[in-house]
């Protein structure tokens, strides 16, 4: 079966399905194709460190989006709270409600960071863990050789 017509079956059918129809054998090959092999370990140490740098960026700003979220509800705090009896009850209550809104919104996206952070986390360690393998491999390869 070609890429494309690999393509085209994903998707024709659910994913699950697709994931359930192939074998154990089929599964283990296509996830070792997309290992890479020892003679390849600089060019996939410096993609893996362009990667991880890549994340690290991303994560800041998913970070800062959290942090305008919760300041910006702060401020509105801020200024109900010095301008309360000048502004009425109504503008009172509509402030108290924004910043409820903005709390849970930066909630939100503080717990998407924390998510995506893992994420990074997780993939730092794979990638060690496959620089290790390497490394080993291509130390037995050398060794083969001499």
């Amino acid at each position: 079966m070609s890429a494309f017509e690999d393509l085209i079956a994903v998707m024709e059918r659910p994913l699950l399905y697709y994931a359930a129809s192939l074998t154990g054998s089929q599964m283990r090959e296509r996830l070792l194709a997309r290992l890479p092999q020892p003679e390849n370990l600089a060019a996939y140490r410096e993609e893996t460190a362009s990667l991880l740098a890549r994340h690290e960026k991303a994560l800041f700003w998913e970070k800062m989006s959290s942090k305008v979220f919760m300041v910006t509800g702060c401020a509105l705090v801020l200024v109900n709270w010095i301008w309360a009896h000048k502004i009425g009850a109504d503008m009172n209550q509509r402030i108290w409600f924004y910043f409820g809104l903005l709390f849970f919104v930066g909630l939100y996206e503080d717990l998407r960071y924390w998510i995506y952070r893992s994420k990074v986390d997780l993939l730092k360690e794979v990638k060690q863990v496959q620089l290790q393998i390497l490394e080993v491999q291509a130390s037995l390869q050398k060794r083969r050789v001499e």
